[in-house]
């Protein structure tokens, strides 16, 4: 038996095979659980292909986590699929142009709005959404979002690097407010790898010349199995009594000194 065995999870953010959510979702079916998957607009027929690369296909929901009506009715439309879930894996960030690579001193309230709704409000929206669905007496459920450390400013990271900070905020409250029902709130802070997203960062070479020199036990841009196998730990029910901790996947760097 593998240790998300029976488990039904809700895994977002799965845009390619290298990603670290699709390891998210390679693994969990390995480990046991039913996964589905959820994706938007453009990118549904993308996740749609790439679920096909899974161990099994996965279904796809559609889901906007900043529209009212996708969030209203995501617990039915997981309903079609499962009876229940036991695990949600938050990996959704979004912040325009304008918000990143050193322009953080002339960024427009606007552009700064849309980076903490999409990266950091979204972790509340989602959860209270799927909330139905994950609690009841006698049960437990989990909660996982992918971070980037927030403890310091990052080149070119700008207002994503506040939208973290306040992601990670918003993980500690969510898990105040949700432990009395069995609601397990965590994070993975993650190293950078080379994804689709961060693609999107402009600078994020500049990331590949910090862990290259300050990890201690080595860091793999392209090997987003590290910080997956860390989600799906957390997934499971090997950290009973462990919420909104931050577990950093980074070879150590979060702890390393100039």
């Amino acid at each position: 038996m593998g240790i998300l065995e029976g488990k039904r999870l809700l895994v977002t953010g799965v845009l390619t095979d290298q990603s670290i959510a699709f390891h998210v979702a390679k693994l969990a079916q390995q480990e046991g659980a039913t996964v589905v998957l959820s994706s938007f607009g453009r990118a549904m027929s993308i996740t749609q292909r790439i679920s096909k690369r899974l161990p099994a296909e996965a279904p796809v929901i559609e889901l906007d986590v900043t529209s009212p009506e996708h969030l209203d009715g995501l617990a039915d439309e997981l309903r079609t699929h499962v009876d229940g879930i036991d695990g949600v894996l938050h990996s959704i960030g979004f912040a325009p142009e304008a918000a990143l690579g050193g322009n953080f001193l002339n960024t427009a309230w606007e552009d700064v709005a849309t980076a903490v709704h999409v990266s950091a409000y979204s972790l509340k929206a989602l959860t209270v959404a799927c909330l139905p669905l994950m609690v009841g007496e006698g049960r437990t459920s989990s909660v996982v979002g992918l971070d980037f450390d927030a403890q310091v400013a990052w080149p070119k990271y700008d207002w994503m690097g506040v939208a973290k900070a306040a992601f990670e905020s918003t993980a500690r409250y969510l898990a105040r407010d949700l432990g009395p029902q069995g609601v397990r709130v965590n994070l993975v802070a993650a190293g950078p790898i080379k994804t689709t997203a961060a693609k999107s960062i402009p600078g994020f070479d500049a990331f590949d010349d910090v862990w290259s020199t300050r990890a201690p036990i080595g860091w793999d841009l392209g090997d987003p199995e590290p910080a997956a196998r860390a989600c799906v730990a957390l997934l499971s029910d090997w950290f009973p009594k462990t919420t909104a901790e931050i577990v950093h996947v980074d070879g150590g760097v979060h702890a390393m000194g100039a």
